[in-house]
């Protein structure tokens, strides 16, 4: 059993009637044989601590997850320090919750798989230090992740989905478009210049001070955005989507942000109420700053498959885009991103919303396909590190755009 030490933040080695006891608790029986290959995945790289186990055949034996959202909803954001803390205090209760449901005994797994980078570095820290100590006392192999690796391949643990295909991230941290030609094999055809779109959308819930209003006060500002803009009429405000002459497909939120910012200042002065007050136009806002994303998150996403058609990086008949991430759950981008793949003969396909978001499932799938692939399987972990910063395969992004092309007008009707 890996023991905790919350006043110096580091894991003690345990003794063997710790490790005992830890394995008593799992319910162990020698006699009991598992046919596949089985990966405990760990996710800790922002603010939800998660475990999962899964076996080679895509069964998800067990899962756990603590999310940190209600925290963090009441200081207005993700503080690295308090998501740290939170991690630790959390770590070993979420992957003894996976292993126990999963009947799987420690010593039975084939890897163990932990995201490495990116993402916060207090967070990422908190998983890798767990995951290592575990390594070592089980002298298993390990296996490090990439989160947006595995945000890309969960959809092959639900669909029979062969490679290339392209993917859309669209998360609070990341927004990026990719071609997927292999388990560790990724062309970035296109990434966001600034912020992520969920990060956006969070911003503009908050200077909306939308956790006030009674309907979204539990919600999360990107699901606040979503339910407040069923109300309101997306043509009130008339916001330019991003880049619009930008033949790329780079994304930017950063210009958008400051526009609506400015929108709803004047909207408070108009209506005579202090920030951090309920403008009655909130709907309106909330409805037009979506489907204004959306557009942007479309056209960009519509040049990525023509892009890739045109160079026969796709089938031109039945090429897949599959959209992942947090802000994936979003059912008008969605719909939005739906209307460009009719348009394109393209197949649609999104993990359902709870693998959209952070969790260990993923990164557990993610050491299967690697396994498999026989990639990036550690069998000494020195000198291993997080990476806070890291991209996603090769950049051909500056070819994207110098290959210029024109994206015909499509009819936004959602």
């Amino acid at each position: 059993m890996l023991i905790l030490n919350k006043a110096a933040g580091v894991f003690s080695k345990p003794s063997r009637r710790e490790i005992y006891e830890f394995l008593r608790s799992f319910n162990f029986r020698p006699g009991k044989v598992f046919l596949h290959k089985l990966v405990l995945g760990i996710e800790t790289s922002c603010d939800d601590t998660a475990a999962a186990v899964v076996d080679e055949t895509g069964n998800v034996l067990g899962e756990a997850i603590h999310s940190q959202t209600e925290v963090h909803l009441k200081t207005g954001g993700i503080v690295p320090p308090v998501a740290q803390q939170l991690h630790r205090e959390n770590i070993q209760r979420i992957v003894q919750e996976a292993l126990s449901t999963s009947k799987v005994s420690p010593s039975e797994l084939s890897a163990i798989a932990t995201t490495v980078k990116p993402g916060l570095a207090l967070s990422l820290g908190v998983g890798l230090s767990f995951s290592l100590q575990l390594v070592d006392q089980l002298k298993k192999p390990f296996i490090p992740i990439h989160h947006m690796e595995a945000h890309a391949l969960t959809i092959r643990l639900l669909n029979k989905v062969e490679f290339p295909f392209l993917v859309l991230l669209i998360s609070g941290g990341h927004c990026l478009l990719a071609l997927v030609r292999g388990v560790s094999d990724f062309l970035l055809l296109g990434k966001s210049l600034d912020i992520a779109p969920g990060d956006m959308l969070d911003k503009v819930a908050r200077r909306l001070s939308l956790i006030k209003h009674p309907e979204c006060s539990t919600m999360s500002g990107g699901k606040a955005i979503e339910h407040l803009a069923k109300q309101g009429n997306k043509l009130h405000f008339d916001f330019k989507p991003p880049m619009q002459r930008a033949k790329n497909c780079d994304f930017s939120f950063t210009g958008l942000q400051h526009v609506i910012d400015k929108i709803i200042t004047q909207k408070e002065k108009e209506e005579g109420i202090q920030k951090g007050q309920i403008l009655s136009s909130a709907a309106h806002i909330a409805a037009a700053v979506q489907h204004t994303t959306a557009c942007h998150i479309a056209k960009r996403t519509h040049r990525a498959i023509l892009f890739c058609k045109q160079r026969d990086l796709l089938s031109q008949s039945n090429a897949v885009l599959v959209v992942s991430g947090g802000v994936a759950s979003n059912l008008y981008i969605r719909k939005a991103l739906e209307i460009v793949t009719n348009a394109t003969q393209c197949t649609l396909l999104c993990p359902p919303p709870r693998l959209c978001t952070d969790n260990g499932i993923m990164i557990a799938w993610n050491g299967i396909e690697r396994l498999r692939a026989g990639l990036g399987i550690l069998h000494n972990t020195e000198g291993i590190r997080y990476e806070p910063k890291c991209p996603l395969g090769v950049d051909i992004s500056k070819e994207v755009g110098e290959a210029a092309i024109k994206v015909p007008r499509l009819k936004m009707k959602i």
